[in-house]
């Protein structure tokens, strides 16, 4: 059963049309890549869905509720959590405080976000702006898994990372899904750490979808025409 439905939809920024016709779906405890090349959509994708971006055509819905008429906070508070491009973090506040600031009922807790990020108990009174970009970047899903959503949305959350923390990284993602059973929407470029962890892909191009299906069935000619450089 799906937890997130995108059909069809359009998005503009100004008279620039950005989406065209664009659909998706997250099931329930899955993980689903949304692949394309630079500029194809995908962040304006998730920036509709998390209702940063109104859509104009098409529709979304979330765990059997329509997004179309609701703020960027009334969705989070339906359970959508965003780890924004870029990390975003308060850099002016300690790494406890960016986590506790985002603090909602549920599993996730400040404990249980270090025991997934042991660095980040480590750093706890050190303000973000101290850290490195991939200590930030475990902060950002932190924050994220401290609202306790239903749905966890990570835009390239591997971007400029060494690799070391990248596999951190991966790997927490990876925990997340086999223990947590948490639905995961995850823009990136490595398929080969993408292949272990999602289900489902949809590939944009040029602000709409172009291939959808398993994971394991996106094929190399699929791959060469719409992913790779």
């Amino acid at each position: 059963m799906a937890l997130l439905t995108v059909a069809n939809i359009t998005a503009s920024y100004g008279p620039t049309q950005a989406l065209f016709d664009v659909s998706l779906t997250v099931k329930r405890g899955g993980v689903t890549a949304l692949l394309g090349r630079n500029g194809v959509g995908k962040s304006t994708t998730i920036k509709s869905i998390c209702r940063m971006l109104p859509h104009a055509s098409g529709s979304i819905t979330f765990d059997n509720k329509p997004l179309t008429h609701l703020t960027s906070h009334q969705a989070a508070r339906l359970g959508l959590g965003l780890v924004p491009e870029g990390r975003r973090c308060f850099n002016n506040l300690t790494v406890q405080q960016n986590l506790t600031v985002a603090e909602r009922p549920g599993h996730w807790n400040f404990s249980k976000v270090t025991t997934l990020f042991p660095r980040l108990a480590e750093r706890k009174n050190q303000q973000c702006a101290t850290l490195s970009g991939g200590e930030q970047q475990m902060v950002a899903i932190g924050r994220a898994l401290m609202t306790n959503p239903k749905l966890l949305i990570l835009d390239e959350a591997t971007e400029g990372l060494a690799p070391i923390v990248r596999q951190e990284i991966w790997s927490a993602i990876r925990t997340l899904k086999e223990t947590q059973n948490l639905s995961i929407l995850v823009v990136d470029k490595s398929l080969k750490d993408l292949s272990k962890v999602a289900d489902q892909a949809v590939v944009l191009s040029r602000g709409a979808t172009m291939w959808s299906g398993a994971m394991a069935d996106l094929t190399d000619s699929v791959t060469a025409q719409y992913i790779g450089v």
